[in-house]
């Protein structure tokens, strides 16, 4: 192959849909049907972990009653494709919405979730109706690299910051010049990066599940509210008893990796932990908050695209970046925040990164509002992107 011909490769953007194969659904099903289940310790609940006897009944309805066409058929409603930037395969919906004054927004998904996240918003947000006062979006949602339908990572390296600059990439090769992001989790980390690197080019950043840290500035703790007093708390007890997963991920990836990508079974109890632990706390279990339905296909997609160790070693790679972890100078994009009943984000710790426009603390819906409060979302976001541009 010619050089004229790996270049005009790798630039190149081919419409796809997914159709994950019926034999690997086949076996899915029998590896969950022939599962050795851990035995509870008797007295014990949710505070060890997912109870095996809630994760049977889970895993029971995944291996006979429900149904990943029903997804993947919702998925390919709309329109997809992939490219190839810098050795990695990456998968992305574009939706380009009728309006002549729509704002190209790409949406960002986060762990332990994927572009199935944002299907509730795809309409509302690329085709609100005619009213200006509305803002529309043509939208650009990518699995990230490493995770879901963009497949394994091609080699290690594969920092927030490659990332970033990857998916800045993707938005300039679908000829967008000025462009807004959103995004939520992992996407909350790399979002503001986009914006950094290229400023002129970013409109605004909106995030949720933004972590900020303290700023070792004594006048600023004093005169922290009761608020976010309390969330600086939960944040020390997420990091003391909620945090070991992160820690995993972040120090031995391919560990865990040999479990999740051999047990269905261990992929489900890995990513429904996270929905009991990080959904409004109003609601007692995963699918009070978020259909469990939604769930069980976002546990599908991690299991059919092995990507659970791929989307692992992400982890690995942010703990050791050293430029995630240096003072950064503050950010001049304006950004949005959207704070939700487990978030942890704190506005004088915000601002002094941050260049900070639009701060909404809502009294409902948690870590997951797209797929808990989608029209909560939905509303922050065209607050924060209107009149923007």
């Amino acid at each position: 192959m010619s050089t004229a011909e790996r270049t005009t490769e790798s630039v190149s953007i081919r419409p796809t849909r997914i159709q994950l194969p019926q034999a690997d659904l086949d076996d899915l099903r029998d590896r969950l049907h022939r599962t050795r289940w851990a035995p509870d310790i008797p007295g014990t609940g949710w505070e060890r972990g997912v109870p095996t006897g809630y994760l049977r009944k889970v895993a029971d309805h995944w291996a006979d009653g429900f149904d990943w066409r029903t997804h993947e058929n919702a998925l390919n409603q709309h329109p997809q494709y992939a490219t190839t930037i810098d050795g990695a395969h990456i998968h992305f919906l574009h939706i380009r919405s009728p309006r002549a004054d729509a704002v190209p927004l790409l949406l960002l998904h986060g762990w332990p979730t994927t572009v199935l996240d944002f299907l509730d918003l795809i309409g509302p947000l690329t085709d609100p109706g005619a009213s200006a006062r509305t803002p529309a979006f043509h939208l650009v949602i990518p699995s990230l690299p490493g995770y879901g339908f963009s497949g394994p990572l091609p080699g290690p390296g594969w920092t927030d910051g490659r990332t970033a600059a990857a998916l800045a990439d993707l938005m300039s090769r679908l000829g967008y010049d000025r462009y807004g992001v959103h995004g939520g989790d992992v996407g909350a980390f790399i979002a503001p990066l986009i914006a950094r690197s290229r400023p002129d080019h970013v409109i605004g950043v909106h995030v949720n599940g933004l972590l900020t840290f303290p700023t070792g500035d004594p006048a600023t703790m004093a005169a922290l509210t009761d608020t976010e007093r309390a969330r600086l708390e939960g944040m020390k007890h997420w990091q003391d008893r909620l945090g070991a997963y992160m820690q995993l991920q972040g120090t031995r990836p391919q560990t865990i990796a040999a479990a999740l990508h051999d047990s269905p079974a261990g992929q489900l109890a890995w990513i429904i932990e996270k929905f009991k632990d990080w959904t409004d706390p109003a609601f007692d279990l995963p699918e009070d908050a978020v259909d469990l339905d939604r769930v069980l296909a976002t546990v599908t997609v991690y299991w059919l695209t092995a990507t659970a160790g791929s989307a692992a070693h992400t982890y690995y790679e942010r703990f050791n970046d050293p430029s995630m972890w240096r003072p950064l100078e503050r950010g001049t994009v304006p950004t949005g925040v959207a704070v939700f009943t487990t978030d942890f984000s704190i506005r004088p710790f915000a601002e002094a990164t941050h260049t900070i426009t639009h701060w909404t603390e809502h009294d409902h819906g948690g870590h997951f509002p797209a797929l808990e409060t989608p029209e909560l979302l939905i509303d922050d976001i065209r607050a924060f992107f209107h009149g923007l541009s």
